[in-house]
């Protein structure tokens, strides 16, 4: 948005701009500060403001820009091997941990290590686990080898993927059975651009400039990072410009904030989804006939209208338009609610005297979960309530903080324990479409993100398929094929392809968000 006519003080700044200090508002109170922890977007954002990647990607998602490492492995390069069973990374010199020792190979070693370790509430190995074995025949040199090809390695083992894991420290943390209560994640050190000085729980984290940072003395040298539990208070607080960055705002403030003066929107595009997660263990939601019922009860274009104020794009499958794995070509389900009844029918669901259909004397009740503060979809629930009680089917609506609902396997996080029936969700996903860790069946609690348990050998053959072969088109073939079977099976409903909604003050720069992460290059940051 356009600037208004206010003033500016002598150094080019709004008045309300404090000059190097970054305000942050989070909706989430984070759960932990160590990256290999981290279990959601919020946590990933704070984690790249300490920690590196060895491999990043630019904004566009196109170009990937060697961090720790100090080039690409590529097949051109000699990094993967011809018969992709080996990915070597050589890293730079001369970086070091803001403590002081330096970072090596073992560093590597020792975090892949940490990932795969058990004891660890991880919440993927995904990639990570596909390693047979980690050799560092020197100090700068790590080489992985594979126990079978996997296309998307680069941008999955500390890389830009749907669960990009940094690097964390051996010399700190090696001699630990199990990091889930290290004082570490409470102030952790990173070998990134910015050093947590306090964290007061539930209300702020505190950070400052690492000027050792290899990449570059970060321009920022301070960041304030907020703890709002409420989005509408996160936008009062935006309009007053106590805040110079309201991190990811919802689509149902994007009306909004577009009234706010003096402020910019960045909308990033990113490999994500908004939608309807279906728990298909559940011997209700087992039935592939109430799944559709579902579907078609749904009027995904009204929702679209409703809750995003044109800023995403209706989806089909979980890949969206822009990703060369996308496919149009699915099974579609246009708004039914005859088609609904008809298939509930089918499935032995007949109307009751309240309108809600039972069975054998069972009501059709099921709950819908979201995380609390979240308000849309906090309306999105009342919409969808309403859609499938018109059907037959009564829904209870429940709601969760998002450390809790998201939370890892190990730490009874109620997606990934698999108590829920549906679920408002929404993805983000890595550079690459690999989407095994949602929809595999080696994906499975604890080993993965799904939440859903859709498990089937037509799933994972071309989910092999997609993971084992270099060559794109062959790829694309396997995606259009997974993205059909998801279309046919629904074990979850993709509403709509969300772009990132970044508030920001217009005298905060640098700020270049890729599609994964924001603060992949704070260290360019200013204000």
């Amino acid at each position: 948005m356009a600037c208004t006519r206010v003033g500016v003080t002598s150094g080019g700044r709004h008045p309300w701009t404090i000059p190097g200090t970054l305000r942050i508002a989070i909706l989430g109170s984070p759960n932990t500060l160590n990256p290999i922890l981290a279990s959601d977007t919020t946590e990933g954002m704070l984690a790249r403001l300490t920690s590196d990647l060895l491999v990043s990607v630019d904004p566009s998602g196109k170009r990937q820009i060697p961090i720790l490492a100090r080039e690409v492995p590529t097949l051109q390069n000699g990094g993967i091997s011809k018969d992709g069973l080996t990915v070597t990374y050589h890293l730079r010199h001369g970086v070091r941990w803001q403590d002081g020792a330096p970072f090596t190979s073992a560093d590597v070693k020792f975090s892949y290590a940490a990932i795969m370790n058990p004891a660890n509430n991880v919440g993927s190995r995904t990639g990570f686990s596909v390693i047979s074995r980690v050799d560092t025949p020197d100090r700068y040199t790590v080489v992985f080898h594979l126990k079978h090809r996997y296309a998307p390695f680069v941008n999955t083992v500390f890389g830009e993927s749907d669960n990009p894991y940094t690097v964390i420290p051996a010399h700190l943390l090696a001699k630990l059975p199990n990091l889930n209560n290290a004082p570490f994640n409470q102030l952790p050190i990173g070998t990134g651009p910015f050093k947590v000085v306090r964290w007061v729980r539930g209300d702020r984290i505190e950070y400052v400039a690492n000027d050792d940072y290899f990449l570059g003395k970060p321009k920022i040298r301070r960041i304030i990072v907020r703890i709002v539990p409420d989005e509408n208070t996160e936008i009062a607080l935006l309009r007053a410009h106590d805040i110079d960055w309201m991190f990811e705002a919802s689509p149902h403030a994007y009306r909004e904030l577009k009234t706010i003066p003096d402020i910019r929107l960045v909308l990033v595009a990113q490999n994500a989804y908004e939608g309807l997660a279906i728990n298909t263990a559940r011997p209700i939601l087992a039935d592939l006939r109430v799944r559709r019922a579902i579907a078609y009860a749904l009027d995904k274009p009204r929702l679209l209208a409703d809750f995003t104020a044109g800023s995403a794009t209706l989806a089909t499958e979980d890949l969206p338009t822009f990703l060369w794995a996308y496919e149009p070509d699915v099974r579609r389900y246009p708004t039914d609610p005859s088609a609904a009844e008809r298939l509930l029918a089918q499935a032995g669901w007949l109307p009751g005297p309240d309108g809600i259909r039972r069975r054998r004397g069972r009501r059709l009740t099921l709950v819908l979960s979201y995380n609390t503060g979240n308000a849309t979809r906090q309306a999105l629930a009342i919409a969808v309530q309403a859609a499938l009680r018109s059907i037959g089917i009564d829904v209870q609506i429940r709601t969760y903080p998002a450390s809790l609902l998201f939370a890892p396997y190990g730490m009874g996080g109620i997606l990934a324990r698999g108590n829920f029936d549906l679920d408002l969700t929404g993805w983000i996903a890595g550079i690459d479409p690999n989407n095994a860790d949602q929809f595999s069946c080696s994906a499975l609690p604890p080993n993965g993100s799904n939440i859903t348990r859709f498990c089937t050998p037509a799933l994972d053959a071309a989910q092999r398929a997609a993971l084992t072969n270099y060559d794109q088109t062959a790829r694309k073939r396997a995606y259009s094929t997974i993205q059909r079977l998801l279309a046919d099976d629904v074990p979850e409903i993709f509403f709509w392809y969300p772009r990132q909604i970044q508030p920001i003050n217009l005298d905060f720069k640098g700020f270049a968000p890729n599609p994964v992460n924001e603060a992949w290059n704070a260290y360019q940051w200013e204000i």
